[in-house]
């Protein structure tokens, strides 16, 4: 038996974050997560425009607006809970279907970090219209390349 610590990993962890509940909860999982170790959060928000909305040029210009005010207002609500827990983290907006934006998030972030341990985490339901467009945990959990953490 061997009492040697394997070398740390460079664990980066995508977060969907919607500023619903269980996305608040999969962001406090994550701060846990890297609790000790190397690495990083990324907190993705992925702004989903109904395929609807996409034929109005006027709706597009208007949603464009209201998802760079949500935008904001998830950087601020993701940066008060991360305050004094962790500093290690970053923000970004993406823009497509929300499993796809943030499977090519994760790649994105391999793809940056070779070598590093790259892990999804998600609440159970961390979006509002999950509805419409299906259950990102899911999705996720069907197609993802890299491990998925789904939180309850």
């Amino acid at each position: 038996m061997t009492t040697v610590t394997p070398p740390a990993t460079d664990l980066r962890l995508v977060v969907g974050f919607d500023g619903s509940a269980p996305a608040s909860r999969a962001l406090d999982a994550a701060v846990n997560l890297l609790q000790g170790r190397t690495g990083r959060i990324d907190v993705v928000y992925v702004a989903h425009m109904p395929s609807m909305a996409a034929l109005s040029p006027g709706a597009v210009s208007e949603l464009e607006t209201d998802f760079g005010d949500i935008e904001q207002e998830l950087r601020t609500m993701a940066g008060e809970r991360l305050r004094g827990r962790e500093e290690r983290w970053g923000f970004e907006r993406r823009q497509g279907l929300i499993a796809e934006e943030l499977l090519a998030a994760a790649k994105d972030t391999g793809a940056a970090h070779p070598g590093a341990t790259v892990v999804i985490v998600v609440g159970s339901s961390s979006l509002v219209m999950h509805r419409v467009v299906g259950s990102v945990a899911v999705s996720l959990a069907r197609h993802s390349p890299v491990p998925l953490v789904i939180v309850p």
